[in-house]
């Protein structure tokens, strides 16, 4: 998609600038939202309920828009055990519409939540909205705030124990076996893009140039090895995301890296930002887990174990039987697009808004880099 399109669609939306009021609205902007579209959207399966005020929650902003929204209900919305606090995604600044747009990530996040989150029986958010506006490229997604219920969201400090571990290789094995093996999950998720499609798109807002000069800029934290051969990375890049078309294809979350996981209430390890799904093979998502959510050495102790535990997971919920030293090269081999959406994070180009804090974005870079010089990813 051209972002000059994604570009107009943006000014004619704020030509317009009109407040949201019947379910059939796509808010503008948060501040269009009203008592009314709250009530249409919220309260439609609850007889009577009605919200009579909200709040709007701090401005934060990286790929996506996002907020909170905290809602006051009347009498029947309060019985009805409505939400009452709400973490919404949204698509729209012009920098946001045009990642999300081009790389077609809004609409993906939105296929998530509609069609397939309702059949897997995961640790990950629950939605009461979801749209995507595929003329103008906006769009918004309220899901459960998941502030008060959940232990922690992970950060790049976050220490993931090998029981934490474990329990994300559980949730991945249970998504990738699942999306192979459920019927009614197959035909859902026939509307996804691949990745390499998915890939693909991300060319058109400067993904291998912004990759690139990421690289060379992250030479304080990538091995002298590795980086020394800067030329080669590119191209594995491509090759990595060839061959993630191959085999049987599955429903691969895409951004696992470890500020996408948070730890349950129960103590299980739950996934978020479901923004970068695509149909691929598993081994992007196992690839970029254990290299973001581990110091080089956990990694390096328990990554063998580990995959083999995945591997018995992902046949256990219905995927195909996987090798253990096949599935090995296809873990280092997937290394390597990993390190391409950090990278470009670290030198984002100017169609690219600012994603992540400058410390956060090398210490995942340092991580990745570091696990694909141990184990020669490039030699493959």
């Amino acid at each position: 998609m051209n972002p000059e399109i994604i570009q107009a669609a943006y000014y004619r939306d704020r030509l317009h600038n009109r407040v949201a009021v019947t379910a059939d609205d796509l808010p503008l902007s948060f501040e269009a939202i009203t008592d009314g579209w709250l009530t249409a959207v919220l309260c439609d399966k609850a007889p009577d309920a009605a919200v009579t005020a909200h709040r709007l929650g701090a401005i934060d902003t990286g790929t996506s828009n996002r907020r909170r929204i905290f809602v006051d209900y009347n009498a029947a919305g309060v019985k009805a055990g409505l939400p009452a606090a709400m973490f919404c995604k949204a698509s729209q600044d012009l920098a946001n519409r045009i990642v999300l747009g081009v790389s077609g990530a809004a609409r993906c996040e939105t296929l998530f939540y509609t069609q397939v989150r309702p059949l897997l029986d995961i640790e990950a958010p629950m939605c009461h909205y979801a749209r995507f506006d595929p003329e103008s490229f906006n769009s918004m997604i309220i899901l459960d705030d998941l502030t008060d219920t959940a232990q922690a969201f992970c950060n790049h400090k976050t220490v993931i124990t090998r029981q934490r571990a474990e329990s994300q290789m559980r949730l991945l094995a249970k998504v990738h076996g699942s999306c192979y093996g459920n019927e009614a999950l197959r035909e859902r998720i026939a509307g996804f893009p691949t990745f390499k499609e998915f890939f693909t798109d991300t060319l058109g807002f400067g993904m291998r140039e912004g990759s690139e000069a990421g690289f060379l800029a992250g030479a304080e934290v990538i091995p002298q090895r590795l980086y020394q051969r800067a030329a080669a990375i590119w191209p594995a890049t491509l090759a990595a995301v060839d061959a993630l078309d191959h085999g049987p294809r599955t429903l691969g979350h895409g951004d696992v890296h470890l500020k996408n996981w948070y730890v349950a209430g129960n103590g299980e390890m739950g996934l978020a930002d479901w923004q970068c799904c695509s149909l691929a093979n598993w081994g992007r998502d196992f690839a970029y887990t254990i290299a973001t959510a581990l110091t080089a050495e956990d990694r390096r102790a328990w990554e063998r174990e580990l995959l083999a535990y995945y591997l018995e997971q992902l046949a256990a919920a219905g995927g195909p039987a996987v090798a253990f030293d096949a599935a090995w090269d296809i873990y280092r081999q997937q290394l390597i697009p990993a390190l391409t959406w950090w990278t470009v994070t670290l030198c984002p180009t100017p169609d690219i808004p600012d994603m992540q804090p400058r410390d956060v974005t090398l210490e995942f870079i340092q991580r990745i880099a570091t696990a694909m010089d141990d184990l020669d990813s490039l030699s493959l």
